[in-house]
């Protein structure tokens, strides 16, 4: 029987981690390079094989660069799971020394989920689409500013800003564009995910960067990740409405504006879908969800089969 590999979990905090090994102790370890060096020893010496962590704001991305080089499999899991098991399992007190204890637990318990291989140049993408994002959002918000009648001089200073941010903005895209072309496999998800009408470079980049499973995964697994599957909601001989939940809502995000221009226009399958439902009295904003979620699963086939858009005829309109 092969060996279990034993297991780490790891409270990252901006300064510190608490690190918990249930069977072999804990330790505190402070966010500078001997604070890094002292804990991989420490990992070395009690034979840790996998480092499991939280989400954290970005804070775990340092300690987690500094495991994998140390050699270690390393797994980011979502905070809300984490704190769900501990509170099923009566855990209520919570201080970093007892988050570690519940992280490394909860690492034990589900070791046989499937954790993606750690992609350094998908990584990558993904800060640079979460950038243009957040630089999108600050024009958004000077625009909304500058709807309303301003003084000569704030007016100027507004017009300087969104020039300032779509320059930046503009750096961002070629970053994004170069990254894509560079590695083969992006460029070929990209081909194919940019031949679906309505979806631009900065859609096409959100899929690549934050959705790497799709093509890998079912359809229903697909919407999941998203947060496009409905749950629902039904006990005894109430029944409820059914809703989405969870999920990667910053891609949702994404996928919302444009969706909403292929579901209305560019994208006939999509059209002719949100047609059918408006038809049955659906709720615009149900509709377009509801055109999110397909668009989603034609996605998830067509990489999984190497396909660019071709839907047969009885699909069109």
């Amino acid at each position: 029987m092969p060996q279990e590999t034993r297991v780490v979990g790891l409270d990252v905090a901006k300064s510190k981690v608490d690190a918990c090994i249930r069977s072999a102790g804990r330790l505190s370890a402070l966010s500078t390079p001997e604070g890094r060096a002292a804990l991989i020893a420490w990992l070395r010496d009690n034979k840790v094989g996998r480092a499991v962590m939280e989400a954290s704001g970005g804070y775990e991305r340092s300690w987690a660069d500094a495991l994998r080089e140390a050699g270690l499999e390393v797994r980011v899991v979502d905070p809300k799971r984490v704190r769900h098991f501990a509170k099923a399992a009566g855990r209520l007190a919570k201080n970093d020394a007892l988050d570690a204890e519940a992280i490394a637990w909860f690492a034990e318990t589900f070791a046989d989920d499937s954790a993606r291989p750690h992609d350094r140049a998908r990584e990558e993408l993904a800060k640079l689409v979460a950038a243009r994002t957040g630089f999108k959002k600050i024009e958004a918000q000077i625009g909304n500013v500058g709807e309303h009648r301003q003084p000569g001089i704030v007016a100027k200073a507004q017009a300087a800003m969104v020039r300032a941010v779509r320059a930046q903005i503009a750096k961002l895209d070629r970053a994004i564009a170069a990254k894509i072309k560079a590695k083969p496999a992006f460029a070929q998800r990209a081909t194919i995910i940019a031949s679906v009408p309505g979806l631009g470079a900065q859609t096409v980049a959100g899929l690549i960067a934050w959705l790497p499973e799709l093509g890998q995964v079912s359809n229903q697994a697909a919407a999941a990740l998203v947060g496009l599957a409905p749950y629902d909601d039904d006990s005894g001989e109430r029944s409820g409405g059914r809703h989405i939940r969870g999920g990667r809502r910053k891609l949702r995000n994404l996928l919302y504006m444009p969706v909403m221009g292929a579901a209305t226009r560019h994208n006939p399958v999509l059209a002719a879908h949100y047609r059918r439902l408006r038809a049955k009295g659906k709720e615009a904003k149900v509709a377009l969800v509801a055109c999110m979620r397909k668009l989603i699963v034609i996605l998830n086939a067509m990489l999984a089969r190497n396909q660019t858009w071709n839907p047969p005829a009885a699909a069109l309109p």
